[in-house]
């Protein structure tokens, strides 16, 4: 009986989430259809008012805008894996260490609520135009939500387990490896969840206001033409990759986040 009621929640849920895509769907090509050209596009259009999919789908057939896309997926995962490999292991040591974490977390905080896009002109006078400025604008958008959820999961574990491993006398890379990289796991995919986003938005901005590049360079490009049906199409794939970042990141957060109430 309960398994039955399981599935059928499913499927409501399922045709819940058909239902709003295709009623947003239906929305934005109604409004891309009477809507000023230059302002708007369809999603789907015709032959003579082309929409946003088939602009998307025309791009795939595109050499450079293969090469675009390729350009900026680098970009996204050179800084998104630096940040990830910075931000989880500092997390934990600022756990670890408390003077360590009082000296720092002023500046820690007043960096993450500093608007990024505000330290951009600063890269760029220092380092330049080149890839890894770039590489650097999506750390910065990335690092924090990453630094702070790891921090507080590492924070969070209990003093009695930590008590028993020193009785024991566990090395501190046993109390790494067996204790707070797996009670630390679901806050820091909590926390790789929501930088997902925030590194997108990062890779644009750099891709915008340093040297123009991949597909922050096509639309732009788009946008001054104006073009809004490669610029919507542009627009769309990244949202698409977002989506299937975050979910794919929320996948894993839930399989691992039974391990948050390990010890009760």
């Amino acid at each position: 009986m309960i398994k039955l009621i399981n599935s059928d929640a499913r499927w409501i849920r399922w045709l819940t989430f058909a239902a709003s895509i295709l009623l947003g769907a239906a929305i934005w090509e109604f409004a891309g259809r009477n809507a000023n050209p230059v302002f708007m596009a369809p999603l789907i259009g015709d032959a003579d008012t082309p929409g946003a999919a088939r602009s998307l789908i025309g791009f795939i057939g595109d050499g450079q805008f293969r090469d675009a896309f390729l350009s900026s997926i680098k970009l996204f995962a050179t800084g998104f894996l630096l940040a990830l490999v910075i931000a989880v292991p500092l997390g934990i040591v600022l756990a670890r260490l408390v003077l360590l974490r009082v000296a720092l977390e002023s500046y820690i905080l007043m960096l993450y609520v500093t608007p990024m896009v505000a330290l951009i002109p600063f890269v760029l006078s220092i380092l330049g135009f080149g890839f890894w400025p770039k590489v650097l604008v999506v750390v910065l958008f990335a690092f924090f939500p990453i630094l702070y959820n790891t921090l507080e999961g590492a924070r969070s574990v209990k003093h009695e387990l930590l008590e028993v491993a020193g009785s024991f006398r566990a090395s501190e890379w046993s109390i790494w490896r067996d204790i707070l990289i797996p009670y630390t796991l679901p806050f820091a995919l909590t926390g790789i969840r929501q930088a997902t986003g925030r590194a997108l938005v990062g890779m644009i901005a750099a891709e915008f206001f340093l040297s123009t590049s991949g597909l922050g360079e096509v639309i732009m490009i788009a946008s001054r033409t104006p073009d809004m049906a490669n610029m919507l199409a542009a627009i769309l794939l990244i949202a698409g990759l977002g989506v299937i970042l975050m979910r794919g990141a929320q996948a894993l957060e839930q399989k691992y986040s039974a391990w948050r109430g390990v010890d009760g």
